[in-house]
């Protein structure tokens, strides 16, 4: 009797927790792969580490591991030609638009911007404060190159797009770039490393150099080079995201590299970015792009509208 009694209970047991599911046997849920997003990025996002701040929410939003690998972006558009990333962020439009003409690229969507800066020691020994970027490049390879100077100009010289950005300023001086200031003198010095470590060897040589004004708020605190040349409408900064082309390489992760870049334009995002930096620095190290696009000079589409 007494076993028969244990029998009983033990079988009213086993069906309750059947009937609330607590064996575990049928109702777990299948666990869900972490998708993998290859980036290629150009310094400037990473050093600022807005990267680091976007992508701890879009991993956990979709369930992806973010893998970044920060470059110039003449190394960063090499990755992306060689399809081993998924996503290309760069800010070079003229080798963007190359980079889409060739077929490596898709989707081009703008995300942010913000502007270039001059910046140099306080004393200021070329006289530069103020001016416009073109008349400061000048006065700089003047100063420079004169007998007896300190003046000193250290480049990023690493085919980046605050490179390029640099040799579109001199050209615009009215300088040939190769015969008239790379190699030219002692002045002129090649870093060929990124904003940052350009940044800190600027300051530790008391010289020019010309920086993206959020990797410079980001180092500023730890730099004694000062603002000199801000405004002029060749120092426009725009940022953009591409996927890689499926039809070129078909093990692009194609899925979770639409889902970065409407992540990046989408309003939540955009907002993000636009706050980014504000409590620490005082203002933004970047703009959003959604709402400006035609103070920038972009297409809508390419501001506003979400990848199929």
């Amino acid at each position: 009797m007494h076993k028969r009694i244990i029998f009983a209970v033990a079988a009213v047991m086993v069906a309750l927790m059947l009937i609330c599911g607590c064996t575990g046997t049928t109702s777990d849920p299948t666990p869900v792969e972490t998708q993998q997003l290859r980036i290629a990025t150009t310094t400037s996002l990473y050093d600022t580490k807005l990267l680091d701040h976007l992508t701890s929410i879009f991993e956990e939003e979709y369930n992806a591991e973010v893998l970044i690998v920060s470059a110039g972006t003449g190394k960063a558009i090499e990755y992306g030609q060689n399809g081993d990333v998924d996503v290309l962020m760069v800010h070079d439009r003229a080798r963007e638009d190359a980079f889409l003409a060739d077929g490596y690229g898709t989707d081009r969507r703008v995300f942010a911007y913000n502007y270039f800066v001059l910046v140099g020691p306080e004393s200021d020994p070329a006289g530069i404060k103020g001016m416009q970027p073109e008349a400061a490049f000048t006065a700089i390879r003047e100063a420079g190159m004169a007998d007896g100077s300190d003046v000193v100009f250290v480049s990023r010289g690493d085919a980046s797009g605050t490179h390029s950005k640099e040799k579109a300023i001199w050209k615009g001086a009215g300088f040939n770039y190769s015969a008239d200031v790379q190699g030219s003198g002692d002045w002129y010095q090649e870093a060929g490393t990124g904003m940052g470590a350009t940044l800190t060897m600027a300051n530790e040589k008391q010289a020019y150099t010309l920086s993206d004004i959020g990797t410079y708020l980001a180092y500023k605190g730890d730099l004694d080079l000062v603002t000199l040349v801000d405004e002029g409408d060749i120092l426009l900064n725009i940022y953009c995201a591409m996927q890689i082309n499926p039809a070129k390489y078909p093990d692009t992760n194609t899925t979770v590299a639409k889902d970065w870049i409407n992540f990046m334009i989408s309003d939540d995002v955009q907002k993000e970015i636009a706050s980014f930096g504000v409590d620490q620095y005082g203002q933004p190290l970047f703009y959003a792009a959604q709402d400006d696009w035609e103070k920038i000079g972009v297409p809508q589409a390419e501001v506003k509208d979400p990848i199929a």
